[in-house]
């Protein structure tokens, strides 16, 4: 199978049928198709050849969405941007892909003077917003309406569909190569059983769309025909106004994003009947705000998903029913796509109950690390994707997260590595040594933690460290709070113990709260 291929489904049997929906524009199955087609034209005029990489940097719409369908149909390879780095972080991953051709919004065409200079062999800045195309770049709507359609290139199977980067444990993110049956395998898997997503679904697209997580909810829609309405980014008026004019029935968020809507003080004044489905992903839910969202929104029933980007990205999934005594603490069973193993150090199986790294095999699991094959070689062994997260199963195959061998912290749903924290906050002049850590956060599960050791003559204050910080990584990977101490704890090897930090501080938390 390939991505477009429910597109061409869904022309052919409901044409009139709205395909997008974003603000007041409506787009049917019939039209999306012919734009797909155009635009997949155009990107070929602007010499976009076979497996060439397309990226784009911009919040959500239905341009989104199209873009998604014709960089496939123009035989290119997605890359689709993180909207949330810094220019740093942006030019690596263009410079890493050798991208060719980048789309930017109105919001982000501020972006393209810091870019340009810094990426040799970007040729072409494509302006997808709704304004005038500034001086320099190419007009999106000009790329559709000038061009006549092309044929579908229709690639399948193992063909390269995109490259999705995610954080990097030595201070730059890796890009993941997934093929188009990674993609449908998982888009497809997660919604196999019906309890997710059907042909008859609206769903809401408030998550980012450059992100897996909605990008696999995407993937399913599209092969099952269903609406697309799109907010440009998760703000809770904007979102549940979508939900009461458009009749959202399915809609991807994070735990954040769904304790923000259920807390809304004016939650009750908005008609959520039709919203029956919320998939979840990134952290487990906590009791109070699923105590709190089954309350408030009673007919809404919940599916947790659990999984990486190099894994298209879902692994196992934790059903409604399932969100009741300990269980709401898992991450649910595997996928119908997926197989989940617990291996020791030497990659035997361990039984039942004991805790080791996740790993899991299926269609899903990536091609590989693009242009990396010996880190690509280290996480992919004997068709088995080593997650780095460490877990167990209980006895009904339900899987436990205990931790995180690489370190990693989950902020609001994004993952963030503290190895890519700690390389910008050393680079400080003041900073001796430092270690970042996710401590836990009532609004966004994990908060980024930097424990820093001053050199001495030293006192920058908290405020100039952040602000340093900021200026080599995106906004929510800066610590939200840092603390000097004037040492680290080592192991005999000269490692951070960052276990024994994490502890330190719930104690220090647990202490305070009991004064």
């Amino acid at each position: 199978m390939y991505l477009t291929q429910g597109l061409h489904r869904s022309a052919a049997t409901t044409p009139n049928s709205a395909a997008t929906v974003f603000g007041d524009r409506v787009r049917t199955f019939a039209e999306q198709i012919d734009r797909v087609a155009r635009l997949a034209a155009g990107l070929h005029s602007i010499g976009v050849e076979s497996g060439d990489r397309v990226a784009m940097l911009a919040f959500n719409s239905d341009r989104y969405s199209e873009y998604l369908l014709a960089v496939p149909w123009a035989d290119a390879v997605l890359n689709p941007v993180n909207i949330r780095w810094s220019p740093v972080e942006v030019a690596y991953a263009l410079n890493d892909s050798d991208t060719k051709v980048l789309l930017v919004d109105d919001t982000f065409g501020a972006m393209v003077p810091a870019l340009r200079p810094a990426c040799a062999g970007l040729q072409t800045i494509v302006y997808c917003g709704d304004g005038t195309t500034p001086e320099g770049m190419v007009s999106y709507e000009d790329l559709v309406s000038s061009h006549d359609p092309v044929p579908d290139a229709r690639r399948s199977g193992d063909a390269l569909a995109g490259l999705f980067y995610t954080g990097g444990t030595t201070g730059f993110p890796k890009g993941v190569m997934l093929s188009h049956a990674n993609l449908v395998t998982s888009g497809l898997g997660t919604v196999a059983t019906g309890q997710l997503l059907d042909d008859a679904s609206i769903l809401l697209h408030a998550a980012p769309m450059f992100h897996l997580a909605d990008l696999a909810a995407w993937v399913g829609q599209v092969m099952l025909g269903g609406t697309h309405v799109m907010v440009p980014f998760f703000e809770p008026t904007a979102v549940l106004g979508a939900i009461a004019e458009h009749s959202i029935t399915d809609v991807l968020l994070v735990p954040t994003m769904i304790q923000l809507l259920v807390d809304y003080p004016a939650l009750s004044e908005f008609d959520t009947s039709s919203l029956s489905r919320v998939l979840y992903g990134g952290s487990s839910i906590s009791a109070g705000v699923l105590e709190r969202t089954l309350a408030r929104l009673p007919q809404a029933r919940l599916t947790q998903a659990y999984g990486m980007t190099e894994l298209a990205p879902v692994a196992s999934l934790l059903w409604p029913e399932h969100h009741v005594g300990e269980r709401i603490g898992s991450a649910g069973r595997a996928a119908p796509h997926s197989e989940i193993r617990i291996l020791g150090p030497d990659d035997e199986q361990l039984a039942t109950g004991s805790v080791g790294e996740i790993c899991v095999r299926g269609g899903h699991v990536m091609l590989g690390y693009w242009n990396k094959p010996d880190e690509t070689a280290a996480a992919v062994r004997d068709g088995w994707m080593h997650t780095g997260d460490v877990g167990y199963l209980d006895a009904d195959g339900f899987l436990f997260v205990v931790d995180r061998l690489k370190d990693m912290i989950i902020t609001g749903g994004e993952n963030v590595y503290s190895a890519e924290v700690e390389s910008a906050l050393s680079r400080h002049p003041a900073v001796l040594a430092c270690a970042v850590i996710g401590v836990p956060d009532g609004e966004w599960g994990e908060r980024v933690h930097a424990c820093v050791v001053l050199a001495d003559g030293t006192s920058p204050t908290v405020e100039e460290l952040r602000d340093h910080t900021r200026s080599y990584v995106a906004g929510y990977k800066t610590p939200r709070t840092i603390e000097f101490v004037t040492a680290l704890p080592m192991s005999g090897a000269g490692k951070i113990l960052k276990r024994e930090l994490r502890d330190a501080h719930v104690a220090k938390d647990a202490l305070g709260a009991s004064l």
